[in-house]
């Protein structure tokens, strides 16, 4: 009998070519997000595959007697109800750090963005203009103090690349060592609030749990030295926007960053048309090399899973 599988999001045709033919499956892709939705499309499936925007709640785990396993393309799973989950005895694969090089390199993309006021020379030019006066006074990557809120795998990825620029970064991050700080390209603080008090630039690469909700609030950002920029790529609720959007001003803060949101699609916020805010549609960690290897990866750990093997016998043959 084959083990029925649902793909509930958008998965690399990676995976579809080699779960395709593989014949101990059976897939169902029906892409369901919203909660009431996945509750009614989850059906007899032993396996879920999603993304970080299906709302895999209690209800929808409750909706699906033969489910095992929930398999997600991502490193953050904070959108499954991971106590439901355990209660039925369904285990949760990620993949973490597969998307970590393409998360990293778009954070060292927005910095130098923001810090060389690309935004704000680009519409300049729209404009007709052509002013170089001031170029001068921008700086090099290697004139900011970098602060890391995680070190994790995307926090370490960013660290090195950092790194190659010329930064000296530091990271707090109260759990891991200082020695596999040191690995990771970082010097370890041992506050947040020392390492926000001494970043030009905070960057945050966290999960989303009840201690970094909000963990970038007013209070905090207001200990941040003058003219600071502010990233988030990890999850939306880890920074108050509205906070950030307040002290947008060059003066308190000269820059912001934001992939993620509290709502995705992000709903009821005024955006200031200011070139010092960018906005991307939580897209870090998406990129060719990024989605393919999640793919191969996931088709992987599901057959592991399920056969406590990866090669289907589609590839054997």
């Amino acid at each position: 009998m084959k083990s029925r599988v649902l793909i509930a999001a958008d998965v690399d045709p990676a995976f579809h070519e080699r779960a395709g033919v593989d014949p101990r499956l059976e897939i169902r892709v029906q892409p369901a997000h919203a909660e009431a939705d996945l509750a009614a499309t989850v059906g007899d499936a032993e396996v879920l595959v999603t993304r970080a925007h299906n709302e895999v709640t209690r209800r929808v785990i409750e909706s699906a007697p033969s489910l095992r396993f929930i398999a997600q393309g991502t490193s953050g799973l904070d959108n499954i109800d991971g106590d439901a989950a355990a209660e039925r005895g369904i285990r949760i694969i990620g993949i973490p750090g597969e998307n970590a090089n393409a998360v990293a390199e778009l954070v060292i993309c927005h910095m130098i963005s923001l810090t060389r006021t690309v935004g704000e020379y680009d519409r300049m030019m729209r404009g007709g203009g052509w002013s170089r006066g001031d170029c001068a006074t921008r700086r090099e990557l290697r004139g900011y103090r970098l602060g890391i809120v995680g070190l994790g795998r995307v926090g370490g990825r960013v660290a090195r690349l950092a790194g190659a620029f010329g930064m000296t970064p530091r990271a707090y991050d109260p759990y891991i060592a200082h020695a596999t700080a040191l690995e990771r390209g970082a010097s370890l603080v041992a506050t947040l609030d020392e390492l926000v008090a001494s970043s030009d630039i905070l960057t945050m690469h966290v999960p989303l749990t009840s201690e970094t909700n909000r963990m970038i609030d007013g209070a905090v950002l207001d200990r941040l030295p003058r003219r600071a920029i502010v990233l988030n790529t990890c999850r939306g609720p880890v920074v108050d926007v509205r906070d950030a959007l307040a002290r947008l001003d060059g003066v308190r803060l000269a820059g912001l960053a934001l992939d993620v949101y509290d709502d995705e699609p992000p709903r009821g916020i005024e955006w200031p048309d200011t070139p010092r805010l960018i906005l991307t549609p939580h897209i870090a960690g998406c990129s060719g090399e990024s989605k393919a290897s999640i793919g191969r990866l996931l088709y992987e750990k599901i057959c592991d899973a399920l056969f406590g093997e990866t090669t289907s016998a589609a590839e054997r043959s």
